[in-house]
């Protein structure tokens, strides 16, 4: 199962960080590719990307669990969707730590890969990874 998990310290305080991290109305300004957050409720929303074609690609998302400043895990909703010909499960976990006068910040992305699909792991794994370190990117220049 690829898992990629990338950490940075950010020169902000972990409620700041939190104000960003929880609220998905802010993924665009620093989640990679996100262009627009669209049905956000408390537990759910929708993510919309752009295709080098200009073509929308919306992707649903479920929260799993949300502990105030310090954790926030979800999962993309897989079934009926074209994702889930290749993935079984994704799940990215961000966790918060205090660090002197800023945040440790974590986040962690596990994707169970579906048949054939499995053989591109390595190749899966790098590509989150540098998407992880793009995302803690945007973090650090909003927060």
């Amino acid at each position: 199962m690829p898992t990629a998990r990338r950490s940075r310290t950010l020169a902000a305080d972990p409620s700041r960080v939190w104000a960003v991290v929880e609220d998905p109305h802010h993924l665009p300004r620093w989640w990679p590719g996100v262009q627009r957050t669209e049905g956000v409720a408390t537990d759910h929303w929708t993510e919309v990307y752009i295709t080098k074609k200009g073509r929308p690609v919306r992707s649903d998302f479920r929260l799993l669990e949300s502990d105030p400043q310090r954790r926030r895990c979800w999962t993309q909703e897989l079934a009926e969707t074209p994702f889930e010909r290749v993935l079984i499960e994704s799940v990215v976990e961000i966790e918060l730590e205090p660090a002197g006068e800023g945040t440790r910040v974590t986040i962690t992305q596990r994707q169970r890969l579906r048949g054939t699909a499995r053989t591109g792991a390595f190749l899966l794994r790098r590509a989150t990874a540098r998407r992880l370190g793009e995302a803690l990117d945007g973090l650090e220049r909003i927060a």
